[in-house]
């Protein structure tokens, strides 16, 4: 049975600092923690990528300053082990250019790291003089070694992922958003129904919405309004 969250509900999202937010729920009692954090590389939000239409895309994308970017890690990767439940899991996105902070956030937070991996996507933004990055890092890590959920789907589950993005042609859209069919992966290998799915920035609201596709409760946090009314758009639409 679900425990206690405190000042929050479950299914819900709340707009506000995930560094602020997060303070504020129990000790050990998330389940499963899947997000895609800031990467502060100083990514222009309304850019021509993705062959999208920058006039579609939500404003109002909050980037982290490279200079904060280590402290904020370890700030808020040392709560999410604070909240993972005793058998908890966390998967965390990020890109090539910080993923010594995520890693060095990880080992501070005494998490231990079960698999590194490759989400390989169909096209990455076009480049002069150095190789078209067309992947992100995800990094699977839990709470004890020795005891957690890993729902073996597959026969031989490999650590490179090819999923394609998202067209939402014509629609409007957040600047990043994950496909459903990678999140939905996820969810299935780590977590139960009736598990409490947490993603402390929450963007387009994609893990809400798988998660509650899947039957299990979630919580979410976005500092933008205006992406949390998309999020919770999506989640009334399906």
């Amino acid at each position: 049975m679900m425990g206690s969250l405190g000042a929050f509900e479950p299914d819900t999202l709340y707009e506000g600092d995930a560094l602020a937010l997060i303070e504020k729920i129990p000790d050990k009692s998330i389940d499963l923690i899947l997000t895609d954090p800031p990467f502060a590389i100083d990514f222009k939000a309304q850019r021509l990528n993705y062959n999208r239409t920058g006039s579609n895309v939500i404003e109002g994308y909050r980037e982290i300053p490279a200079e904060e970017y280590a402290e904020f890690t370890r700030r808020w990767i040392g709560q999410a082990a604070r909240v993972l439940s005793a058998n908890g899991s966390m998967y965390v996105f990020s890109g090539w250019n910080r993923l010594r902070d995520i890693l060095e956030g990880i080992d501070a937070a005494g998490l231990t790291t079960i698999n590194h991996l490759i989400w390989k996507y169909q096209f990455g933004v076009f480049t002069k003089k150095k190789y078209v990055t067309s992947h992100y890092h995800i990094l699977y890590v839990v709470k004890n070694p020795k005891k957690y959920t890993f729902n073996k789907l597959d026969h031989y589950p490999e650590d490179v992922w090819v999923i394609n993005r998202e067209y939402w042609k014509g629609k409007k859209k957040t600047p990043t958003k994950l496909p459903q069919e990678l999140v939905q992966k996820i969810i299935r290998y780590s977590s139960n129904a009736g598990d409490l799915v947490f993603d402390p920035f929450l963007g387009s609201g994609t893990v809400a919405v798988v998660a509650q596709q899947e039957g299990r409760h979630f919580l979410g946090f976005e500092v933008v309004p205006e992406y949390v009314s998309f999020a919770q758009e999506g989640l009334r639409s399906r």
